[in-house]
């Protein structure tokens, strides 16, 4: 990389925080894709919750490179993340998870378009789904320039490719740790409350899908806490939250009964609106 960012300044310390719980198959993956940026300022906390695994292996072979790194029991994803951001003091900040990785030059592009634009408090990119074997398979196409009013039904930014200012996390606050599924979009549902951020279209970072990931896995749990995130911010006709509202009852009397009848019934009759949320707005990210 250059010395420095094309204005002539420094790079600013870019602060990137993962949070890791047992997933020793993908972490140094994770690390190495930041750390092989080749970002000349940057600060790296890993933050583990006291894996059972090989992790604090890896951890500790990488440590020379590393801010930062503790294993230790933690109330969670979001808890970790916050612990992160707590020690964190760079100019610019973002998480990776750690089966995400980085795509190479993602810091310097980031460090640019920051520089280049003064106003921005919160940019995002453009990403791919990879397998477990951390193959790319199709591209996240749900990915949007940003719309308000739509965010509140639609998550059209990859958490992954999204990086902001310090002083916008100042502003918004950290994220709300009672949330296990949808903690990054409620959080950044707050924080475009007082910005508009700038959708990037460059490939920035890539999103592992597999069974157990808790996209995949959150089940009727993710569901009603997307519906909460959407009822909170959207109000009870937000379509997200309609949809949510059909299902569970569908699930409930499917559970009561025992039977299919019913419930398939009410699916049918709400097929509908489901057609229009699923496949019109969320683009197969509200998950059956």
């Amino acid at each position: 990389m250059p010395d420095h960012v094309p204005d002539g300044r420094s790079w600013p310390l870019a602060s990137i925080v993962t949070p890791s719980y047992n997933q020793a198959s993908f972490l140094e993956e994770t690390i190495r894709s930041v750390l092989l940026q080749g970002y000349p300022n940057l600060e790296y906390v890993v933050i583990d919750g006291g894996s059972s695994d090989q992790s604090v292996e890896i951890l500790r072979r990488y440590e020379p490179w590393l801010e930062y790194w503790v294993s230790e029991p933690d109330r969670g994803q979001a808890h970790a993340i916050n612990k992160g951001f707590a020690y964190a003091t760079g100019q610019i900040f973002a998480w990776l998870n750690s089966d995400d990785v980085y795509e190479p030059g993602a810091l310097q592009r980031i460090a640019v378009h920051f520089a280049r634009n003064p106003a921005c408090q919160l940019v995002y990119g453009d990403g791919w789904y990879i397998d477990l074997d951390g193959q790319k398979t199709d591209r996240c196409v749900w990915i949007e320039p940003f719309d308000r009013q739509r965010y509140l039904t639609f998550n059209s930014i990859l958490q992954p490719a999204a990086f902001w200012r310090r002083s916008l996390w100042e502003r918004t606050g950290p994220l709300d740790a009672r949330y296990h599924y949808a903690m990054d979009w409620e959080w950044l549902i707050r924080a475009t409350e007082s910005t508009e951020p700038q959708y990037l279209p460059v490939e920035l970072a890539r999103w592992r899908i597999g069974p157990e990931i808790k996209t995949r896995s959150g089940g009727r749990a993710r569901r009603a806490e997307v519906a909460e995130v959407a009822r909170r911010y959207g109000g009870i006709r937000q379509p997200t939250y309609v949809v949510y509202q059909l299902d569970r009852l569908a699930w409930t009397l499917t559970d009561r009964f025992g039977g299919r009848f019913l419930g398939q019934g009410l699916q049918r009759l709400s097929a509908p609106v489901r057609w229009v949320v699923k496949d019109k707005l969320w683009k197969g990210r509200y998950l059956s």
